[in-house]
């Protein structure tokens, strides 16, 4: 699904207004009949007061013309115009004009008005402010917010929490409303996924409201987001008479004295994404923990007993994936820095690799064109350097990729990968991820799907979501706390049979299609 910005936005509605020859009203009033539904579906004629804040822009106009359509259908409303400044636009005068015809007087709130009295019972429409706000709201209109948050009522954004920025971080975190749920118009936006800004958009549901198909399809975006239908396109499927050869040979390459089990770990998460062959290259001491924990596995060792001094397997593996528990000793930065200057294989490099790069950053010339990076977000910005902002990392961490060549994974809640200047975003995954040794299995995922012939960026964006996939099955088992990465990587295969499984249908659906 793609991700549009403000001003693609704007566009679409223009677009469609014009391909589809009807007027800003007439599209004002979709969205308000979207909403309308969203709210009547639940409420089905129930009386909790309904107190709906209304902007002077089009989003106010969208709260007045849903306002009109409760009012009708017997809704217990208020209606309040936050009169922040002086400006109208012509579609919130429209509908503020037709809610009075029909006798519904708005109560306009500035800031020597008096708040009004919310209760925890009540429900709250926020329409204050849309995708828009480009400055952080006035003081009493901040007052405004608190208060509402403060509440305890169930809150329902339109379109965007009001003091949401599009492509900026809150200023002021008492200028933003907490919404309990937000309706969406057509397509999610970029500052739902990023942390500084997402923990105001914890729940959210795209409603459609008709904007043209032609403009969804032939618009470039910077952000896709990913879900099942997207990565069920990668997909390749097994052939009949295929052997392991067919699937690549994967070479994990890795570990240190006390650190052995991230590298099983990365080797586990090759095996079961698929991966043909999976070798292991360790120091000695790593020797008889893979071997024990992995039988699958075949195993190389450096000459040293507790860290590798020398990149040196007699294999010719088809991607490595290497960084996991790998260390930082000076024999082992020389050796990789040797081992970087040799090597033509593809890379997914992870961990301590990239911690040995950052710390050399005349490496970062010898990787090879189209690896992968996966750092977490510390590793990134010893990459990338401090950023200002979420924002400011994604255009840092764009700009790294593409001087790189790379395909660069930045590991969070909603995992970016990106590649070429585009940004593939995952939904997959839970907070239970944020645990020891569950970036070694991606690593692992996504050197294993390269083996296996998937194209690099491909195998990122698939890495990802079946990583996180396999999360959400197993903290269905085991709860966020005791979820670890062991049982991540052992849930991957389950996650791939959940690529296929079909929404369950309810029963009386069922016969209603027989």
């Amino acid at each position: 699904m793609k991700i549009f910005t403000g001003e693609q936005i704007y566009q679409a509605d223009k677009f469609t207004i014009e391909k589809q020859q009807i007027t800003s009203d007439e599209l004002m009033e979709r969205v308000a009949v979207q909403l309308f539904n969203w709210l009547h579906l639940r409420l089905q004629g129930a009386q909790p007061k309904i107190h709906l804040f209304c902007g002077i822009g089009n989003n106010g106009g969208d709260g007045l013309a849903v306002a009109r359509h409760l009012q009708e259908h017997g809704y217990n409303i208020e209606v309040y115009i936050v009169n922040y400044n002086e400006k109208r636009t012509d579609e919130f005068l429209t509908n503020l004009k037709r809610l009075k015809d029909r006798n519904v007087w708005p109560n306009f709130l500035s800031k020597e008005t008096e708040l009004p009295t919310i209760s925890r019972e009540d429900i709250v429409v926020d329409a204050i402010f849309g995708i828009g706000l480009n400055r952080t709201p006035d003081d009493w209109v901040a007052s405004l917010m608190t208060h509402i948050n403060n509440s305890e009522a169930f809150v329902l954004a339109v379109d965007v929490p009001s003091g949401l920025f599009l492509d900026k971080v809150v200023e002021n975190p008492n200028a933003i409303i907490h919404a309990n749920h937000i309706l969406t118009f057509q397509s999610p936006k970029l500052a739902f996924f990023l942390p500084q800004t997402g923990i105001y958009c914890n729940q959210w549901e795209i409603i459609d409201i008709g904007i043209d198909v032609e403009f969804l399809t032939v618009t470039e975006t910077t952000y896709t987001l990913i879900s099942k239908n997207e990565v069920l396109q990668s997909y390749m499927p097994r052939e009949k008479f295929a052997h392991k050869g067919t699937y690549g040979h994967s070479l994990i390459i890795g570990g240190s004295y006390g650190k052995i089990g991230a590298t099983i770990l990365a080797a586990k998460g090759a095996l079961n994404s698929g991966s043909g062959l999976v070798s292991a290259f360790l120091p000695q001491c790593g020797y008889i923990p893979m071997q024990s924990a992995m039988p699958e596995i075949m195993v190389q060792t450096d000459v040293n007993e507790n860290t590798i001094t020398d990149f040196h397997f007699n294999l010719e593996p088809t991607v490595i994936g290497v960084g996991p528990g790998l260390g930082k000793a000076s024999e082992t930065v020389e050796a990789f820095t040797k081992f970087l200057q040799n090597n033509k294989i593809p890379l997914v490099i992870d961990a301590d690799a990239l911690n040995i790069i950052s710390e050399n950053k005349d490496l970062l010339k010898l990787i090879p064109e189209d690896s992968v990076l996966t750092p977490h977000p510390k590793e990134l910005e010893r990459l990338i350097g401090v950023w200002d902002s979420d924002f400011d990392k994604l255009e840092k961490a764009k700009l790294f990729s593409l001087e790189l060549k790379c395909v660069l994974v930045i590991k969070g809640a909603h995992t970016i990968v990106l590649y070429k200047g585009k940004g593939f975003i995952n939904t997959s995954g839970n907070p239970g991820m944020a645990t020891a040794g569950s970036g070694d299995v991606l690593t692992g995922v996504i050197t294993g799907l390269i083996a296996q012939g998937y194209p690099k960026v491909l195998a990122a964006i698939f890495g990802v979501y079946l990583h996180g996939s396999a999360g959400d099955l197993a903290v269905e088992k085991l709860g966020y706390q005791s979820l670890t990465a062991s049982s991540i990587a052992n849930t991957i295969g389950g996650a791939f049979i959940e690529l296929f499984k079909r929404p369950e249908v309810p029963q009386q659906q069922e016969q209603q299609q027989a």
